[in-house]
């Protein structure tokens, strides 16, 4: 019996020194062995890397710099999460062809300069008073005639910027279509003419949406620490999308916003009762209306959106120069001139007004205008072909859609048929003697115009 408990006791001992050298054996190992950070996961194929967000969170936590240290960030953050507050606090903000890299989500004169000052823009609705006021959200306060894109190009001079407005000042320009050569694109031989009066300028103005952080209250009690929780967690759950998911959307992404933005609609901001603007807790949010504000009012270049506005008369024109061809008729049933025993033939007057605009400027010359006529003579289609520019081709569109023709015969029976118009605007001599017609406005066209019109003989279009 004995010797059975020594033995116990033998194996007890052996036992006790295994588990006290797998304890020694294992701190040692833990000791020497290289600190491991976690890789980052690879970047999903549909989402890729090209986004703000995307480069934060896959920036490796090893990165360093040439001297071996890892880059600043801020105290406590790993170095991706630094990056991803600082993509918070200055966002990259887009709307349309406006982009801008905001301070802490704002927009500075600074950086506004370089976007627009020196830079030709087109009034995308063709407002034609020199002095306009818009609201934050790009709405028209007051009002103004509405004339042709060709009238509508400003040219951005100055630039200001204070907490509750921007101020715009430049110069109006009149687009004039010179005449281009068969092999040649129409729309890119023109001319721009300044018909701003001298010493006077164009002032258009934005208001903006103000931001209001709202002030802490101080808490005292015991509590003060769980009311701050709870108020967090308010917040939290009433903020909108973080600034990073609008610097993260594609640069054209924001160009489905609508052009009206109600104000009880706003995500982040708020209409009040006692003042004209809305106002928001976020700087970048601010930021943001005000690019979409720019992008509904501007257009940099004649774009997409601004050829969709358009009227058919005009469409079809930059549609045709596209597609490097001649406008020719839907309707497959419209004749071709060459295929008419007898041509179409204009039975009445046909004198298009000029206006002031290309008066004083000078702007004179033929122009030629593609048109369906109907087998009852009547006018059915009106498309730009060789323009002028400077408002002058809407006038001439309405004079030749009132019009008159003999029309076209094939077979003894009258047939609609393809004709091209063209005709001709002058320099009226001693304008200011001579009676003139009143101001009209045809809501259908990018009118209206003052028409001052002399007692003359009409010109002599000719149709071929």
């Amino acid at each position: 019996m004995r010797t059975f408990i020594d033995d116990l006791r033998k194996v007890q001992v052996v036992y006790t020194r295994i588990g006290f050298f797998a304890v020694a054996l294992l701190t040692a190992l833990s000791l020497t062995a290289p600190a491991q950070t976690p890789t980052p996961p690879a970047p999903s194929p549909q989402t890729g890397s090209s986004s703000p967000q995307a480069a934060a969170t896959t920036t490796p936590t090893t990165a360093q710099d040439e001297s071996g240290s890892s880059p600043a960030s801020e105290p406590g953050l790993e170095p991706n999460v630094a990056l991803h507050a600082a993509i918070v606090k200055d966002p990259l903000l887009n709307q349309g062809a406006f982009s801008i890299q905001t301070v802490g989500g704002d927009i500075k004169e600074d950086q506004l300069k370089p976007l627009l000052v020196g830079k030709t823009l087109y009034l995308r609705a063709g407002y034609l008073d020199n002095n306009l006021e818009f609201d934050e959200h790009g709405r028209l306060l007051g009002h103004s005639p509405q004339g042709s894109y060709t009238l509508s190009q400003i040219q951005i001079n100055k630039v200001k910027l204070s907490k509750h407005k921007l101020e715009l000042e430049g110069d109006r320009y009149g687009l004039h279509f010179l005449g281009a050569a068969p092999f040649e694109d129409p729309t890119t031989a023109t001319d721009r003419v300044k018909i701003t009066p001298k010493k006077k300028a164009v002032r258009i103005s934005f208001d903006r949406e103000q931001v209001e952080i709202p002030k802490k209250k101080k808490q005292k009690g015991k509590d003060k620490h769980k009311r701050s929780d709870q108020d967090q967690a308010k917040t939290d759950a009433s903020s909108p999308a973080s600034p990073v998911d609008s610097a993260a959307a594609p640069p054209n992404a924001s160009s489905s916003v609508p052009d009206t933005i109600p104000q009880q609609n706003l995500a982040d901001g708020h209409s009040s009762s006692d003042k004209k603007v809305t106002t928001t807790a976020s700087p970048a949010h601010a930021s943001q209306l005000l690019l979409t504000a720019l992008d509904k009012i501007f257009s940099i270049g004649i774009d997409e959106r601004m050829i969709a506005a358009m009227p058919d008369f005009w469409k079809l024109y930059y549609q045709a120069a596209a597609n490097k061809v001649d406008f020719k008729p839907a309707d497959p049933g419209v004749f071709h001139l060459n295929a008419v025993d007898q041509k179409a033939k204009l039975i009445s007057a046909l004198d298009p007004p000029s206006n002031e605009f290309a008066q004083a400027s000078g702007v004179a010359g033929m122009a030629l205008y593609h048109t369906v006529i109907g087998s009852d003579g009547k006018v059915e289609e009106v498309v730009a072909g060789r323009p002028i520019g400077f408002g002058l081709d809407e006038s001439a569109e309405q004079t030749i859609r009132k019009a008159t023709f003999q029309p076209a015969m094939k077979d003894g029976k009258p047939v609609p048929v393809a004709l091209d118009v063209v005709v001709s605007f002058r320099i009226y001599s001693k304008r200011t003697s001579q009676p003139g017609r009143p101001e009209t406005t045809d809501p259908t066209r990018p009118g209206p115009y003052t028409v001052r019109v002399p007692a003359a003989a009409p010109s002599s279009p000719t149709a071929q």
